[in-house]
């Protein structure tokens, strides 16, 4: 069983986080999903949504398959938190792969594991996670991008599209249509063009 280990913080983006756990979490004959925090107990965001979290330290010890930073309205505030910048940064290097939805990446980007790395966010808000990395090679026009280990991903939908994405690469892209198929989703396959780029320009 491989762990899928979500990072919340206040202010968290629903979809971002339960669009790809609704993908993984359905699969649990391969995926358990975990939420984590940095000091554990309950985070809430602006939506209404609380979440029990245990303490991302405890994580920290042996990693998780796939580590799951969201985005959202937190990250703004998030981006000057040393503390946890230190415990994502330790929790990606000891972590199989790392998906990051929305402006997500925007606090990876922070830590400085994204320096030299193809990388995208949410197309309203892509300049200021470019304003976190300036030295990633961002890519505005995708809607997700693969660099190694790395998966990031554009707004909020798009992780389910990135996350259908990586089932494709792991297994194959029947096993992700029919996984697209079982929960009524429209899977972009086309990770090159998010359409909502150009509308933000």
């Amino acid at each position: 069983m491989k762990t899928v280990a979500v990072l919340l913080f206040p202010d968290f983006e629903t979809l971002d986080v339960f669009g790809p756990v609704e993908i993984l979490g359905r699969l649990k004959e391969h995926f358990k999903v975990n939420f984590y925090s940095e000091a554990g107990g309950l985070i809430s965001n602006e939506h209404g949504v609380t979440i029990a979290t245990e303490p991302i330290d405890e994580l920290e010890q042996g990693g998780a398959y796939i580590f799951l930073i969201p985005g959202g309205h937190g990250t703004r505030k998030e981006v000057a938190n040393t503390h946890l910048l230190n415990q994502i940064k330790n929790t990606c290097k000891k972590s199989n792969f790392i998906f990051t939805v929305c402006t997500g990446s925007g606090l990876l980007a922070k830590t400085g594991l994204l320096e030299g790395k193809k990388a995208t966010s949410n197309k309203k808000a892509f300049d200021w996670a470019m304003s976190q990395g300036p030295v990633v090679n961002w890519d505005r026009k995708a809607r997700w991008t693969i660099d190694g280990n790395i998966y990031t991903s554009a707004g909020v939908s798009a992780g389910m599209d990135m996350t259908l994405g990586f089932l494709s690469d792991t297994f194959d892209i029947d096993f992700a249509r029919k996984v697209a198929f079982q929960i009524e989703y429209d899977w972009q396959e086309n990770k090159e063009e998010d359409h909502f780029w150009q509308q933000h320009i």
